[in-house]
């Protein structure tokens, strides 16, 4: 998938969980293990964007997993999301997040969720999340608040 942005062309690639990893390391899992359960499961799909051809400036992560607000089956989860400070608000995120949800409709996905950082939440409403929960602490993290997507978005 390829986008326009301001900066140049966005482009999103699936990837393996190890080229996820030097971004998850600078802006997500500050003294914390890279690998989150089920990286390298076959069934876990990991998406990259690079502007122009160069370096990774975005990674998330989604797999199978059931919601839990929400009961029934096709649920997945959107994880490991981040991208670049320098790249924030040229529609990297964006891309990933929709190249992602297409990706998971088109395997059977009826639903995702994320656990969204409190300072993310506007973003993923941008996308088409909604709120499913109050603030909860993630410990470690920080401030979250529970948001899902149906799917296909309307």
């Amino acid at each position: 998938m390829t986008t326009e942005a301001e900066s140049g062309t966005i482009t999103i690639e699936q990837v393996d969980a190890a080229t996820t990893y030097p971004l998850r390391a600078q802006e997500l899992r500050q003294g914390r293990p890279l690998e989150i359960d089920e990286d390298d499961a076959p069934y876990t799909l990991h998406l990259a964007a690079r502007v122009d051809g160069d370096e990774v400036v975005g990674v998330v992560r989604f797999h199978p997993a059931d919601c839990p607000w929400r009961e029934g089956e096709g649920s997945w989860q959107l994880r490991g999301m981040a991208t670049d400070p320098r790249v924030r608000g040229l529609g990297v995120g964006r891309a990933l997040v929709a190249a992602g949800l297409a990706r998971v409709a088109a395997c059977g996905g009826q639903l995702v969720w994320c656990d969204a950082r409190a300072s993310a939440v506007g973003f993923y409403e941008r996308l088409g999340f909604t709120t499913v929960t109050a603030d909860y602490d993630l410990r470690a993290v920080g401030t979250h608040r529970g948001m899902l997507v149906e799917l296909p978005i309307r």
